[in-house]
């Protein structure tokens, strides 16, 4: 039971990811390569191996939730999992496929305060379960930070 519940937590984010990178790979070699972009945007060929890795962070911090035995409020947390997940696909949906980096920025910040949100109640049941989503909520700081510059610049 234990592995098909790390198999799920793991699965989730990477699902999340996929969807986002559908809208996200059509967009990279015409659109997002013509933006104008600040002088803190990373090289191309790093999001994606921070993605993943971050993706993977998410699936075990959910898994060490999910594994706990009579957590108060699973369904909750639950919600507000794949409630950033949601949010997590969706920006890249807007940012990339609707080419709206205005609107993604607005979305972002929803995700920010989603992620936090993770975190303060992941706390409460597994400390590590809510460190592991530090990383996430760092690099999605710094997204955002680069969403703005691209939204201002173009």
């Amino acid at each position: 039971m234990k592995w098909i519940k790390l198999i799920v937590s793991l699965a989730l984010p990477q699902i999340a990811g996929i969807i986002g990178s559908l809208f996200t790979i059509k967009s990279i070699p015409a659109w997002y390569a013509a933006l104008n972009k600040p002088a803190i945007n990373p090289p191309n060929w790093i999001f994606g191996p921070v993605w993943i890795t971050l993706y993977v962070m998410m699936g075990i911090s959910f898994y060490l939730i999910w594994i706990k035995k009579d957590v108060p409020g699973f369904g909750f947390l639950f919600s507000v999992f794949i409630f950033q997940l949601i949010l997590n696909a969706l920006w890249s949906i807007i940012f990339f496929g609707l080419k709206s980096p205005g609107f993604a920025f607005l979305e972002i910040i929803f995700l920010w305060l989603a992620i936090l949100m993770c975190i303060i109640f992941f706390y409460k049941v597994s400390k590590t379960a809510s460190l592991l989503l530090l990383p996430y909520l760092l690099w999605v700081s710094f997204a955002s930070a680069l969403n703005y510059f691209l939204w201002q610049m173009n």
